[in-house]
Formats: C-alpha cells, structure tokens, sequence
C-alpha cells in the first residue's frame, strides 16, 4: 500500500496546486462584509441548528463567507524515500501538533459537515473562527496520531474514507473507523480506490460512489452525506450524480467554486509538511 499512497501523491502533486453544556458561548454570524459576535447562552445544540426558513439559494451561498478548512493525508515524519512533491502531503508529527496548538491558542472551534451546511443554507449561526478539519485516504496514522490530538483540545475531525484501504497494513480498520463515528467524529466517503471523478462513467457511479457509501453506512450505523474528490478533481457534468444520491455537500481542495453549484465544490487547503504554524495561521487567513 505504500506504493499505492505514492502514486496518489504524485498524481496529486501534478493535478495541484468548546464549550461545556449551558454556558455562555460566543457565537460568530458571518458576512462577506461583516463580523457580529453576540453571546448565548444556549447549548451548541442549540446554536448550531439549522432556522427554519427558505433554503439560501446559490448566489447566497457563495455571498457568504467561506469558513476555513484544512486537508490532512499522512501524520507522520519523513522517511528518506519521500520525494519532494510527496513532503507536502506528510505533515510531520511535531508539526502537526505545533499546528493543532496553534489554532487552539488562536481561539478556533472545530465545525462538522452538518453545522457548514446549516450555515450555508439557512444562516446558521457558528461558533466564534471556525474552522473544520478534514484527513483524506483511511491513513492510520489520522487515528493513532491526529485524533488523540484533536481530543486533547476538544476538537473532532471529517475522515474522508477510500474503502478499498479498509483493514490493509497503515490504514484504518473497521473498527477504528466506527470509534471515530462514536466519538463524535464525521465518517465522509472518497470513493473505493481514489479513482479520478472527472474520469467516472458507466458502471464507476455503482463502485466508487454507491457500493463505498453503503459499507460505510454498515460500518458507522449513519447515513453517508458528504463527499471528498480525489485529488481534489471535479467537473460540472458529475455534480448531478452527486445530488441524486443525496449527498448533501462535497470538498474539492483550493480551486475556484462553481456558482452554480457551490455546495459541491466547497474548498479546502493543505496544511503543507513544509509549512510553520505560523505559515499556517498566515493562509488560513489569505485563503478564505
């Protein structure tokens, strides 16, 4: 599997670029134009549901703020053999905890896939900056390594699963996928083999989409609703596929999105192996 991962990295190197219940909490609604902090004194329950009211429409949604979300592949030092385009997917142990320190310190709040949809459908109010955290590809180190990490600051993840790495030496299994499910975290699929979506036709919706999405609802007990491309590669030609499946929203990587379409091209960045926390921080803030 190791040969697998490091021909999905170079194919993407090439295609690229807490609060306790009932206490006050500080909750963020976001404009393109402004910033208005009010505080409640709900539970996040509460202050994260979706109003009820008409559903943005597409041009709403794109007005509206984009929330800062991070892509993670590998947590793990670098190995000699890593070529140079790979290190920018290999976020180094230390690293990573200096990076997860720092939006911690910074006073960001993890979000989940339902709460950015709420918002960006019906103005849902947010917790104060922000930001949602996503790991690509079933690498076991995002279980042993990143989730007790998160954990430490109370903060919960999006694991975008390739399910034909399920139980295969350095990758997840069943029965950490699901712990992460029960604890809080968002099980997502991305497809059976990282197979391109631009290039899905014929019988590929049935593997890569249906049969993926099906063995994750078994594995997790939960509906499947969010989607992550492979290497972060979409056209408009699939996005209805996607909607007749009922996925509620997908996560390419740091292109433009469609106007037409927004809530199935929402964008994410890297957090590069090479970068600081400080560099981090930097395009965090440029970036959305």
């Amino acid at each position: 599997m190791t040969n697998l991962f490091t021909a999905l990295l170079s194919v993407c190197a090439m295609g690229m670029v807490a609060c306790n219940s009932g206490k006050a909490n500080k909750i963020t609604t976001i404009t393109d134009s402004t910033v208005t902090t009010t505080t409640s004194t709900t539970t996040p329950a509460e202050s994260t549901a979706a109003k009820p009211g008409k559903m943005a429409s597409n041009a709403e949604i794109m007005a509206r703020r984009q929330v800062p979300i991070l892509c993670y592949h590998q947590i793990r030092d670098w190995k000699p053999t890593d070529s140079k385009g790979a290190k920018d997917y290999i976020v180094q142990i230390a690293a990573f905890k200096e990076h997860i320190k720092m939006l911690a310190d910074s006073g960001y709040h993890t979000i989940l896939p339902d709460q950015l949809y709420n918002y960006l459908t019906t103005g849902a109010a947010l917790p104060s900056k922000p930001i949602m955290l996503t790991f690509d590809d079933t690498d076991l180190d995002q279980f042993t390594i990143a989730a007790p990490e998160l954990k430490k600051y109370g903060y919960k993840g999006v694991y975008f699963v390739m399910t034909v790495s399920i139980g295969r030496p350095h990758y997840m299994n069943k029965e950490q996928i699901k712990q992460l499910s029960d604890e809080g975290n968002v099980v997502a699929s991305h497809t059976w083999d990282h197979h391109n979506f631009k290039k899905f036709q014929g019988k590929d919706w049935e593997t890569q989409l249906d049969k993926p999405t099906k063995k994750l609802e078994e594995i997790t007990g939960k509906k499947i609703e969010y989607f992550a491309y492979p290497f972060g590669l979409w056209n408009e030609q699939g996005l209805p596929e996607l909607h007749k499946r009922g996925f509620k929203a997908a996560f390419q990587l740091a292109e433009k999105r469609d106007a037409n379409d927004p809530l199935m091209t929402i964008r994410r960045i890297l957090d590069s192996g090479y970068w600081s926390a400080k560099t981090l921080s930097n395009s965090i803030r440029n970036s959305f």
